[in-house]
């Protein structure tokens, strides 16, 4: 019986709604993303199954396909004989007005099923600006918002994702949160929900959530309670029950080879982000930048070898028919075998038409070898480098240990190798950063410029400067850190692209992209946000709020005036969330939910930012007592492995395998 049944629906009674949804299709943009029906889709008998789950991400389909954490979790899962999964994603404005006209319920993409059939709805988060999706999938699905209101025939509500961390924002709308790596979190979730199907479903939904909290590794919202100071900081997060942990501590997936996901990746039949096979070659990082949640939360530093790259990106191009590769981590180049992956992937494809990328390489890690394997196929994809500040002292202040000559050199590599346009990455409103700090970014792309056209002897060199706005995030050294004002980042926004173009002759080979302020600023009150912050989230989407990551939806008028309407009534306001600074003791909305890290670490480490100390990288230096490996029981996994990339059939120039006997 499943979890739906309890409320009189049978699983044979969840038909699929693709009758109703196909009249629809012809009166909205872009219908083929509802369809379905994808290269490496599973599609499962509904009534032999004994556990459903309804993966989403809370975006676009254009988006939300490519996401690699739904795409493994899929696989996983499917992978089971009695289990289904399918996937369901955010639906835009203009059908979710027909759906609402004509009583068709959020639905998958796979099957499309009703999404409220399912016994779980498991969400990925990568940002705080997808929670009003969330609210709008749910209202579709008719289940009720607030997990109190729900029954036995509602879908068990699982958040994960980076911004699970800190799910306290969305407390009211989830029924569970899953922190860290989900691939054996849902296995272990899936079998819960099994057995207490079988069982008979004793307890009801209670019971069942009892259960995942039990493990110490699913957090329950519910079972917790927040007491207040009467100034509106936290003073206590309490468990409500005897039998629910103090503390939830994250999943943490140690033997990446164990888990060479996705094998059959998902090949679009609209246009999405990216296009291309993407392998995760490690997961984690040590570099320690203050401002960076990912590479906090993620650790430690665990690699895939050799040889298991060489076999999914054969496996994975040979299924898909992809023609790029992407090697995929928080900082590609620091794998420790990445020249001998880059050069065996680049001597099996040559001739082809296959590319080699590494979306994510750190100033410091690129240099020539890498530049020549990459561009050994003649096809060059983008570079984009990341060196987040602009001067010497911010750039210590946040722990990016990137000098200006180390960016000068590793970008005229780049140019000297066939690349003519490069991307540099900054942020602004970073912690005691000033206007300098910011117009020196100026002059650094001005140095970049004049640099590659003396290399080259070209003046066809240009790059662009992109520029996003600091968000304080949770479970990091600047988690306690003030945040800028969305006038004062503009200002000095303003007095960047001054700087670029003060000198024509090199302003013209710049571009220059940025975010303002606003989004920034609502961002950071979703990521540091506690429970009450969630009145705000509902007020917002009631309002027509939808698609927040999007500049065209995204309505700053809209946040401030129910932060306006909301926040008082509990004392606090904008501001308190966001450009206040904490203090050491402060209890934070998080620090119930264990992400390994010792909070007298983060504390000393924001410190060390404030009197601009560098941290080194603990992967290649002894320990700095972070807390990860104890508390977790893991330990950094990097090589050499002593393995070797297994012998690959190297592709014809036409693209086609050619057999050992022809060459």
């Amino acid at each position: 019986m499943s979890v739906a049944s309890d409320a009189g629906t049978s699983p044979s009674t969840a038909p699929t709604v693709w009758p109703q949804l196909e009249r629809l299709l012809p009166l909205i943009s872009k219908p083929i993303q509802y369809v379905g029906g994808e290269l490496g889709a599973t599609v499962k008998d509904w009534d032999t199954a004994s556990v459903r789950w309804a993966l989403m991400y809370p975006d676009a389909y254009e988006v939300g396909l490519p996401n690699q954490g739904v795409q493994i979790l899929y696989e996983v899962l499917n992978e089971l004989p009695d289990v289904l999964a399918e996937r369901t994603y955010a639906v835009w404005p203009d059908l979710e007005k027909l759906m609402r006209e004509h009583g068709v319920p959020q639905f998958t993409v796979d099957s499309h099923r009703p999404v409220g059939a399912f016994d779980l709805l498991g969400v990925s988060f990568s940002t705080e600006l997808g929670y009003t999706n969330l609210l709008t999938a749910l209202h579709l699905a008719g289940i009720p918002l607030s997990a109190v209101d729900r029954g036995a025939g509602d879908p068990v509500v699982v958040a994960g994702g980076h911004a699970a961390f800190n799910p306290e924002p969305i407390a009211e709308f989830i029924d569970a949160a899953v922190l860290g790596d989900g691939e054996e979190a849902v296995l272990e979730i899936t079998e819960i929900v099994r057995r207490w199907k079988a069982e008979g479903s004793p307890g009801g939904r209670d019971e069942l959530l009892l259960r995942l909290a039990r493990t110490e590794s699913v957090y329950v919202p519910r079972f917790y309670d927040v007491d207040y100071l009467p100034d509106g900081r936290i003073q206590r997060v309490v468990p409500n029950r005897p039998d629910v942990p103090f503390r939830v501590h994250k999943r943490t997936t140690m033997d990446l080879d164990a888990w060479p996901y996705p094998k059959k990746p998902l090949v679009p039949l609209a246009e999405t982000v990216h296009e291309r096979y993407a392998v995760e070659i490690f997961r984690g990082c040590t570099r320690g930048c203050r401002f960076c949640q990912a590479g906090m939360i993620t650790r430690p530093v665990r690699e895939r070898s050799i040889t298991t790259v060489g076999q999914m990106v054969a496996e994975g191009l040979e299924f898909s028919g992809f023609r790029e590769v992407g090697l995929l981590s928080l900082s590609s180049a620091d794998h420790s075998e990445i020249g001998d992956i880059c050069s065996g992937l680049a001597t099996a494809y040559e001739g082809s038409n296959v590319s080699l990328s590494l979306p994510s390489t750190r100033v410091d890690a690129f240099n020539i070898t890498l530049a020549e394997e990459l561009s050994r196929g003649g096809r060059r994809t983008g570079l984009t480098f990341a060196p987040e500040g602009g001067s010497e002292r911010i750039r210590r202040v946040i722990n990016k240990m990137v000098s200006e000559e180390d960016l000068i050199r590793t970008v005229v590599t780049a140019y000297t190798h066939g690349w003519r346009q490069v991307k540099l990455y900054f942020m602004c409103g970073l912690p005691t950063e000033t206007d300098d700090d910011v117009v020196q970014i100026a002059r650094l792309a001005h140095e970049v410029i004049k640099a590659g056209r003396q290399a080259t002897g070209s003046k066809d060199i240009r790059c662009t400067v992109s520029i996003g706005g600091f968000v304080p995030k949770p479970h990091t050294p600047f988690q306690w850190a003030p945040m800028s004002s969305p006038e004062v980042i503009d200002n000095r926004l303003r007095l960047l692209k001054q700087a670029i173009n003060s000198d024509r002759s090199l302003g013209r080979a710049i571009g220059y992209r940025y975010h303002d302020g606003q989004p920034s600023l609502i961002e950071g009150l979703l990521a540091r946000g506690d429970r009450r912050v969630g009145a705000v989230i509902r007020r917002v989407w009631e309002q027509g709020g939808r698609f927040d990551g999007w500049s065209e939806h995204f309505s700053y008028q809209r946040w401030i005036d129910a932060a306006t309407e909301v926040l008082p009534a509990f004392g606090v306001d904008l501001d308190w969330y966001t450009t206040r600074e904490r203090e050491e003791l402060e209890v934070l909305p998080w620090d119930h939910l264990d992400s390994g890290l010792d909070k007298d670490w983060l504390w000393k480490d924001w410190q060390d930012a404030l009197s601009e100390y560098e941290q080194d990288d603990c992967r290649w230096t002894p320990c700095f007592d972070c807390g990860v490996c104890p508390s977790m029981d893991t330990e950094i996994q990097i090589g050499p492995s002593g393995r070797t990339m297994l012998p690959l059939t190297p592709v014809s120039g036409n693209g086609l395998r050619v057999p050992a006997e022809a060459r």
